[in-house]
């Protein structure tokens, strides 16, 4: 996410985020939702309120990436309960689209490969 935050401007990236969770999800792809998530938390033992809004956006994704540190154990408790909280408030839309053909192409060639 920084690296697309310099590529489109700090302005756009919920935007962009957004939509990019979209796609995801109507063509089946699954997400991790990494890069500085709860690190506030992770390195001090306390999140700050845009960390708090930007992990709850991971409920969204099938996976959330967390960095070391030495409050990983609260932070890992903290997310869960945040994650378990917003479970029941954000519905995966669930738009059916044919498998991306990139995506297909990927996949089949990864279990061919040594």
């Amino acid at each position: 996410r920084g690296d697309l935050a310099v590529e489109i401007g700090f302005e756009r990236l919920s935007e962009i985020q957004q939509e990019i969770l979209w796609i995801c999800e109507a063509a089946h792809v699954p997400v991790i939702w990494a890069t500085q998530v709860l690190e506030t938390m992770n390195k001090t033992g306390f999140a700050t309120r845009s960390e708090i809004t930007d992990a709850a956006m991971g409920v969204m994704a099938e996976c959330v990436m967390l960095n070391k540190g030495p409050y990983v154990v609260k932070t890992v408790e903290t997310l869960a309960d945040i994650l378990s909280r917003l479970a029941g408030h954000f519905d995966k839309k669930r738009y059916i689209m044919r498998p991306l053909s990139i995506a297909r192409n990927f996949f089949e060639r990864s279990e061919t490969e040594p």
